[in-house]
């Protein structure tokens, strides 16, 4: 197996090789892609109507958000006023805050992630661990909702069909995947189907919850999974698989990579799949797993990909347009970003959205070649008010590091309305709530409005549950209000109260 990734490097060779070239004059290379998007703009009913006739014409054109664009949206029509290529599907977001918005996918959209992928999997095969069986888990998402069908189900439905024809011989998916509406059903053919691949060499998901809530269903199902696998895996794999805590890295010996996002809301929950694949003094045989965050990447665009030879994340300069807002409004080139300095996203693709504010932030850690490297910082704006006390993420985010919170993989600040009050929600902690809800409330107060808020009785005290149960209640509650499941974010700021339904399951189960 080993020459057939050889092989499959030196294809992805020249794409990588025009990448690294792109990236050592960004303003360049920035200058053709914005004028190969507004030739596209030009030509689009949408364009016309604002009268954008050259790439002179670019300032013209509006600053946007998914709101402005809905009506150009008609799921309906292959053709919509936004671009002059025909629309191949839709596929809908699956983001923590706001209702679901559907993005209208083109041949050159679908082109850009195939460049992303390429470009990371040759920096991956050159750089990366040593594969060797090539087997791959790539996120499947079960379709609970039937309507929904067209929607993108793993990774690989972002690549071109040249290359998923390529690399589908060495996916390991679960049976019947196209038959699997129900959630404990995908759970039970999924565990199957990962333990039956004892040469499984990478695991590619979204959110790190996804994974950890199936490792935690084999954990708790070992009985019923051996009694199916009993005449399908080894008896060594199925002694693994009897043990009180199964040793992860002895039931998968070749795993060598992890790619799921690890930033922002993110980070505590891939510091969480380090902890489980780290190696240990016995299991010293095995160096370890690979736990790589994805970049920037949303169903909107590709933005950065993660590349090992540049220690960081570089944009996806030569196939997306962008512009980076700072705090005062100011909008700047690519190339003309700071280090240690914080931008919003402003961007234009290949699908039909031009200057879309598609609200995240990043941070320019620092340079690659001449190109910046950007991390992303979460959603811009993030901000409960309940009663005035305008909590934002960030100061949420700094707030809760600073309880320095021990053991804890998974927590989310949730605002609740009746009455009018916080409650933090963790997987794990060693000391107890009522500790950690004093030390929250003493965090939170060094916010004017929050303290203000708590002092004249607008705000009750903050409270804390705790619980192993909390991501899966989360999820499978996100899962019935319409979420793709690989894709759900847990933020650690909610901006909006949940259900009292939602509030009693988290309580009392």
């Amino acid at each position: 197996m080993r020459p057939i990734i050889q092989l499959f490097g030196q294809i992805l060779a020249p794409t990588a090789r025009r990448f690294h070239q792109a990236l050592d004059n960004p303003e360049l290379m920035q200058t053709s892609v914005k004028r190969e998007i507004c030739d596209r703009l030009i030509k689009s009913e949408y364009g016309k109507t604002l009268g954008i006739h050259s790439v002179d014409d670019w300032q013209r054109v509006p600053i946007v958000d998914y709101d402005a664009l809905e009506p150009y949206l008609n799921q309906k029509q292959q053709q919509i006023s936004l671009t002059p290529e025909p629309i191949l599907f839709y596929e809908k977001t699956s983001g923590s805050s706001g209702a679901v918005k559907w993005i209208p996918y083109t041949q050159s959209l679908r082109r850009s992630f195939n460049q992303m992928f390429c470009v990371w999997a040759h920096d991956l095969i050159v750089h990366g661990p040593k594969f060797s069986t090539g087997k791959i888990y790539a996120c499947i998402s079960p379709q609970l909702n039937v309507v929904d069908s067209q929607a993108l189900q793993d990774d690989l439905d972002y690549l071109d069909g040249w290359l998923r024809w390529f690399l589908r011989p060495w996916l390991v998916m679960p049976n019947k995947l196209n038959r699997l509406h129900d959630a404990n059903l995908f759970k039970h053919q999924l565990a199957l189907a990962l333990l039956e691949a004892e040469k499984l060499e990478i695991i590619s998901i979204w959110s790190p919850s996804f994974l950890q809530i199936h490792l935690k269903y084999i954990q708790e199902n070992q009985d019923l999974l051996r009694g199916e696998l009993h005449n399908l895996i080894s008896y060594h794999r199925l002694q693994l698989l009897s043990e009180s805590n199964i040793p992860w890295m002895q039931l998968w010996p070749n795993l060598k990579l992890i790619s799921c996002w690890d930033s922002a809301n993110a980070a505590d929950q891939a510091q969480g799949l380090r902890s489980a694949f780290s190696s240990s003094a016995s299991l010293s045989q095995f160096p370890g797993v690979f736990i790589q965050g994805k970049g920037l990447l949303a169903t909107e665009a590709p933005m950065t990909i993660p590349l090992i030879v540049a220690g960081g994340c570089v944009p996806v300069l030569d196939e997306v347009f962008f512009e980076f807002e700072d705090e005062t409004g100011s909008l700047y080139a690519l190339h003309q970003l700071n280090i240690g300095k914080e931008y919003t996203i402003i961007l234009s693709q290949k699908g039909g959205l031009y200057r879309y504010r598609i609200g995240d932030r990043i941070r320019v850690t620092h340079y690659y070649r001449h190109t910046p490297c950007l991390e992303f910082l979460g959603r811009h704006q993030a901000i409960s008010d309940l009663v005035g006390e305008k909590l934002q993420e960030t100061f949420v985010n700094n707030a809760l590091t600073l309880l320095n919170l021990q053991g804890t993989n998974f927590k989310s600040l949730i605002p609740i309305a009746d009455p009018p009050h916080y409650i933090l929600l963790l997987d794990s902690a060693k000391e107890t709530p009522e500790i950690i809800a004093q030390q929250l409330d003493q965090a939170l107060s060094e916010s004017y409005h929050y303290n203000r808020a708590r002092t004249i009785g607008q705000l009750a005290s903050p409270q804390v549950l705790i619980s192993s149960q909390i991501p899966e209640i989360l999820v499978s509650h996100r899962i019935r209000t319409g979420s793709i499941w690989g894709g759900i974010k847990h933020p650690i700021l909610a901006t909006s109260p949940i259900s009292t339904e939602l509030l009693q399951k988290l309580k009392f189960d």
